[in-house]
């Protein structure tokens, strides 16, 4: 099936059209090195990581109002300021903790941060930020290096991840950006939908699965008690298990915090859910197909915690919690952030107030967006779920 952009999309300027053709004719190479077709991963991931061409690899305005998403740093410095409280409650029990930061986006959690834990009386030893784009690292560096000149002693940027950490790991929304992969229920059987090149476009094919693909999907199957009915379609991130035995290797004793929407596995497989999870963002226009705009619009898939917190135990993590963005917020120490800040202006204390209920209200961020938390060694479980921990539907 070709594709055209969605007629609901802004048209993107000249400058990004051209970009976008240059990464769509990269790709169009991939697929006919690989005879005709690639799998949707690693579409995925040349369009969002291929070296300077791909969305994250290349130089436009990504977060915020002039980019295409907002994430709950850009709403309001208090979601780092509760984040900070529970990094203090971990670097309060290991002595010479840091800070380890997948994928700082703007750079903006990194300050609000840093600002909280140095109010708190809790710098770590270091703040590090991992981050593969060398645009974003230049623009993180340059946010913090206005925001918080006297801590940029503490900050710096790692091309890979470090051989061992001791302390807190932030990653906020960094699970949605992994490949995944597509397949679809058809005649019995298990397919994977792959992209293929028609014309000027990009177009769905399917084709047999991968032994991979199709071991993973059968395993989810089971779980559910039945096979998935025809012509379903979804998506499974068989990225995720390598990614987070990554994560147990670097991190010696501490806690990982991963922020980002998702759902359990029961939840993201549900029969009504059968078109899958994939979403798109382009100028703040959500939509979901993935193979308009190519290097210029974000490719995201919801997260599936579940497979999340299985790939978490086999790799020697302990669940510490999961909840919904809203609990975490407010068993966190909302209620504090916001006491700080009672003294502002009447004005800004309505931007306040907006920016709260756009990362707690159900139908904004705060249903949606989850946090995880992954620990190694004994240390004390999180406050910030004390509230509602939702590790027992996972």
């Amino acid at each position: 099936m070709q594709h055209e952009q969605p007629p609901s999309l802004p048209e993107p300027d000249s400058a990004s059209a051209a970009h976008s053709d240059l990464v769509a004719n990269h790709i169009r190479t991939q697929i006919e090195a690989a005879g005709g077709s690639i799998g949707f991963g690693e579409y995925m991931q040349h369009a969002l990581y291929a070296p300077g061409l791909g969305y994250y690899a290349a130089g436009a305005a990504k977060f915020g109002e002039a980019g295409d998403f907002i994430t709950a740093p850009e709403v309001s410095s208090v979601f780092g300021g509760v984040v900070a409280r529970q990094c203090a409650e971990v670097l309060a029990q290991i002595p010479d903790g840091e800070v380890l930061e997948y994928g700082a986006g703007s750079g903006k959690l990194a300050v609000d941060v840093l600002e909280a834990l140095e109010r708190l009386g809790s710098l770590p030893t270091a703040y590090r930020i991992l981050e593969v784009s060398a645009d974003l690292r230049e623009r993180q560096e340059a946010l913090l290096q206005q925001q918080v000149p006297e801590l940029m002693s503490r900050v710096s940027w790692l091309d890979a991840p470090p051989t061992k950490a001791r302390g807190v790991i932030l990653a906020n929304e960094v699970l949605d950006a992994l490949p995944v992969e597509r397949f679809v229920r058809r005649d019995g059987a298990i397919l994977q939908q792959r992209v293929a090149a028609a014309g000027r476009e990009f177009a769905w094919v399917d084709a047999p699965a991968p032994a991979k693909l199709v071991a993973a999907v059968e395993a989810i199957e089971e779980e559910l008690g039945a096979p998935f009915p025809e012509a379903y379609v979804s998506e499974v991130c068989l990225a995720a298990p390598s990614w987070i035995e990554g994560l147990a290797d670097v991190l010696q004793t501490g806690t990982a915090f991963l922020f980002d929407y998702g759902v359990s596995r029961r939840e993201y497989y549900a029969l009504e859910r059968s078109s899958g999870w994939l979403r798109c963002h382009f100028r703040h226009h959500a939509h979901n197909d993935p193979l308009v705009l190519a290097g210029i619009q974000d490719l995201t898939a919801w997260v599936d915690f579940t497979a999340v917190a299985e790939a978490a135990v086999a790799a020697g993590f302990e669940i510490a919690g999961y909840s919904a963005q809203a609990q975490f917020l407010m068993a966190g120490g909302l209620a504090q952030e916001l006491k700080n800040l009672a003294t502002l202006p009447l004005q800004e204390q309505l931007a306040l107030s907006r920016q709260v209920k756009t990362l707690t209200l159900p139908g904004e961020m705060g249903e949606h967006f989850k946090c995880m938390a992954l620990q190694k060694g004994a240390l004390a479980r999180p406050s910030a779920f004390g509230l509602a921990d939702r590790t027992h539907t996972l």
